[in-house]
């Protein structure tokens, strides 16, 4: 068995797991929604080959594999830590932290949009997603929070990928416990 997938997966006070049937007629995989307090919500579609199982009594979430193929194998685990990571984000949420370097670079958020200044002719301005919360501390420090992993994590990339860390000067957008190794220059010989 897998070491990830055998592992259930504890639920806190308030948080609810519901395995529903996908509304897809064609599709056998199921639906686990997870909610918990403050109205959050998330949904992740389940392999038909892969079983979730709640249990009530425990207050736990046990994940089931049908065979013990490779494919099934590797489902198990991922389906798993799927699900963990759901009922983490209802509870505590995510966050990933960027820094801006550079002189005269900057960010401020504006409504549903990031507008950053990089030294670029034109302030370059990012669409915030729905779902995803963006606060700006002192002009350069960029929090992206919100209770979905993956998203948090791609918003993040998203806006590092606007100019990312440059090996010379250091100038960019880096995430806040990256560390960008430094070439040197060219030396007058």
């Amino acid at each position: 068995m897998s070491r990830i997938g055998r592992l259930p997966v504890h639920l806190p006070k308030g948080v609810t797991v519901k395995v529903l049937a996908n509304p897809e007629a064609t599709a056998r995989d199921a639906l686990v929604e997870v909610s918990g307090s403050g109205g959050k919500k998330l949904t992740q579609k389940v392999d038909s080959r892969i079983t979730v199982e709640v249990q009530e009594k425990e207050r736990t979430v046990v994940v089931k594999r049908g065979s013990d193929s490779k494919r099934d194998k590797a489902l198990h685990g991922t389906y798993r830590s799927l699900i963990a990571n759901m009922v983490e984000g209802v509870t505590k949420g995510y966050e990933k932290v960027l820094q801006i370097q550079g002189v005269g670079y900057r960010a401020k958020a504006e409504g549903t949009q990031l507008e950053l200044a990089l030294g670029k002719s034109h302030p370059v301005r990012f669409p915030i997603p729905e779902g995803i919360q963006i606060a700006v501390e002192k002009g350069t420090t960029i929090s992206v929070k919100g209770c979905d992993k993956q998203k948090v994590g791609e918003v993040a990339a998203e806006i590092r990928a606007l100019y990312p860390p440059e090996p010379y000067l250091g100038k960019g957008i880096r995430y806040a416990d990256e560390h960008v190794r430094r070439k040197a220059g060219k030396t007058v010989g």
